[in-house]
């Protein structure tokens, strides 16, 4: 388990690498801590959304229970909770708890945010 939070973090870890892209993104951002259950549900989903949707979302998570400063901007009463961003850095929504990724990519879509699946692989799943 702890490898698996340690790949989870420094697969969407906040670091400066990810304000170095070349153009701006929508963000999620998952505020949480890698000991909470509810939190360590989301991982998966983090995860797939940064793979699935590259180059078009950028995904940051941020343990507030490491890094309690960073999460302070965020004014946040539970965790996890997401953050939706616009490109242009503009908070979009929050959702508080758990939440499955067809749920976030479908918010993204009623927020005006349209992100393009992976293409289906022979076998139906995305590859």
């Amino acid at each position: 388990m702890k490898t698996r939070i340690l790949a989870l973090m420094l697969l969407v870890s906040v670091s400066p690498a990810f304000a170095a892209s070349s153009a701006p993104l929508p963000r999620l951002i998952d505020l949480g801590a890698t000991k909470c259950i509810p939190c360590k549900q989301m991982i998966p989903v983090l995860a797939a959304l940064k793979g699935e949707y590259a180059g078009q979302l950028e995904v940051v998570f941020i343990d507030v229970w490491e890094n309690n400063a960073a999460g302070k901007p965020y004014g946040i009463r539970l965790i996890p909770t997401q953050v939706f961003v616009d490109a242009a850095g503009k908070e979009l929504y929050r959702h508080e708890g758990y939440w499955s990724k067809e749920a976030i990519v479908a918010k993204f879509k009623e927020l005006g945010v349209t992100l393009t699946p992976p293409p289906a692989s022979e076998d139906g799943k995305a590859t």
